[in-house]
């Protein structure tokens, strides 16, 4: 079992930056693909990005040239930078592990955090 614990969500401004961040702990869990996922009221959750062990990185198409996800495997920590914040952005984020190749939908991962709250005023 991986624990997962976000951290870094606040009320930002539109067109800020805010970096959100997922410390990992637990056997393997540098080697497990991260995902960031997003959930606004009454919305289903979506996937925003993913990244692999070996640095391999899908984003959706909405936060596609805005978002950055990183990995720092020795720290066993994923960031998520998000830049030109919109208000549709204001969701809670969740970070996810799998052990397994990265999906793009959340039944693809075992593992999840508590989210932390993203607030994107106009």
């Amino acid at each position: 079992q991986v624990q997962l614990v976000e951290s870094g969500g606040r009320l930002a401004q539109s067109g800020g930056s805010l970096t959100v961040s997922c410390a990992a702990s637990g056997p393997s869990s540098s080697s497990f693909c991260m995902g960031w996922f997003r959930q606004a009221p009454g919305k289903e959750r979506e996937f925003v990005a993913s990244i692999s062990y070996s640095g391999t990185i899908y984003y959706d198409d909405s936060v596609k040239g805005r978002f950055t996800i990183s990995r720092d495997n020795a720290k066993n920590t994923v960031y998520l930078q998000m830049n030109s914040l919109k208000p549709e952005d204001t969701a809670l984020y969740y970070c996810a592990a799998t052990r397994t190749v990265c999906f793009t939908t959340p039944r693809g991962y075992e593992n999840w955090g508590q989210g932390t709250q993203v607030t994107v005023s106009s």
